[in-house]
């Protein structure tokens, strides 16, 4: 709630310069979430335009390659302080005509209710508190957001409430962003390529090895090359699996040799995609590769990658995990909630079977 004495500190400064207010068609997007949050705001940058935003510093290398934004406000670089807080509500105020709010938290609640904006919409959703309510009296229109709505469709209602997701295409990096050098692993024709996440930035949503097991003995007799992506930190996950299944010609370490801004354009060599939720889902989604998502206590109603998808989730488990309220802990063992039956490996199987009739061809033997 000290956001709220803030703003009400603030109101007299704001009321003098909004007298003061050019209009210059400006927008203002506020979004501090992570990379797949990141991706899924994409659309709606793409029918703004033009558009400067609000961002968490972790999505710099993918934003800073993204042509439909000009300039970017990091959230960490003004949060350490009173006074920077203070200074970057200060620097918003009067800077936009059109504000929206992606990510409503207290902070960005607070940066977009100081601006002196003609048309500002922010997103409602379930966690909302009632001490709020004085920032989103500031607002122009509010889009409510349930757990069984899209959150890239309400992104998109945001500006028109018409749009749908099937409105603008997402994207990563735009235009796409080339590897300065591509690595001679990534250049390989001789298999099925799949990209796999063995982690996710939430602990909790990572797929134990024992399942990654099940799989790759499903895929075996297809001619898959398992290529591992992810940042420095999830080398000990990869030193589980390895343990697991054993080192295999065929399983590809790509962990921490791919920037991240580069990390689209590696995944769009891809043929397939297999994770849980994480960012890299979301980016193998905006290029154009068809993702396996193994959801486990997410909600995929709410979000989800939206083209050649195949969902596969847990049995008579209800979602517990929401983009608005995450949980790093759940009642059920990442066994139960990743749980690969033969049924949902055969589905697996039959989905990139399916996609791959040409290279199936040429490697059945004479």
């Amino acid at each position: 709630m000290n956001y709220i004495f803030i703003f009400i500190l603030l109101l007299p400064i704001k009321g003098l310069r909004k007298l003061l207010h050019k209009k210059r068609g400006r927008n203002l997007v506020i979004q501090t979430a992570k990379i797949g949050d990141f991706v899924n705001i994409t659309p709606l940058l793409a029918h703004l335009q033009h558009s400067d935003a609000l961002l968490s510093r972790s999505v710099a290398p993918l934003a800073e390659h993204d042509a439909t934004l000009q300039k970017i406000w990091y959230i960490e670089d003004h949060k350490n302080s009173l006074l920077a807080k203070i200074g970057l509500a200060l620097q918003l105020m009067n800077r936009y005509d059109n504000v929206y709010l992606l990510h409503p938290n207290n902070l960005n609640l607070f940066y977009a209710a100081c601006c002196n904006a003609t048309n500002k919409r922010f997103l409602s959703h379930y966690r909302r508190k009632w001490y709020q309510g004085l920032f989103y009296w500031t607002a122009n229109g509010v889009v409510e957001h349930e757990k069984n709505t899209l959150t890239l469709e309400n992104y998109l209602k945001l500006a028109d409430s018409r749009l749908t997701k099937d409105a603008y295409p997402k994207h990563a990096t735009h235009p796409l962003y080339p590897l300065a050098s591509v690595p001679a692993a990534l250049q390989r024709q001789d298999g099925i390529k799949i990209g796999l996440s063995i982690s996710a930035g939430n602990q909790a949503k990572t797929i134990p090895p024992a399942i990654w097991k099940k799989l790759f003995d499903r895929l075996s007799d297809l001619p898959c090359l398992f290529y591992i992506f992810g940042a420095p930190s999830e080398l000990p996950r990869l030193h589980e699996l390895y343990k697991e299944v054993g080192e295999r010609e065929n399983i590809i370490n790509l962990i921490g040799s791919v920037p991240l801004e580069g990390l689209p354009h590696a995944i769009s060599m891809m043929d397939f995609y297999i994770a849980s939720d994480s960012g890299n889902v979301y980016i193998a989604d905006a290029v154009g590769v068809p993702v396996v998502l193994i959801y486990g206590p997410c909600c995929v109603e709410e979000q989800r990658p939206l083209g050649d998808v195949l969902l596969i989730g847990p049995d008579h488990i209800a979602p517990s995990s929401f983009v608005f309220a995450a949980l790093y802990q759940f009642h059920h063992p990442a066994e139960q909630l990743y749980a690969l039956d033969n049924r949902k490996l055969d589905d697996i199987y039959a989905f990139i079977a399916a996609r791959q009739p040409e290279r199936l061809c040429q490697n059945k033997p004479h």
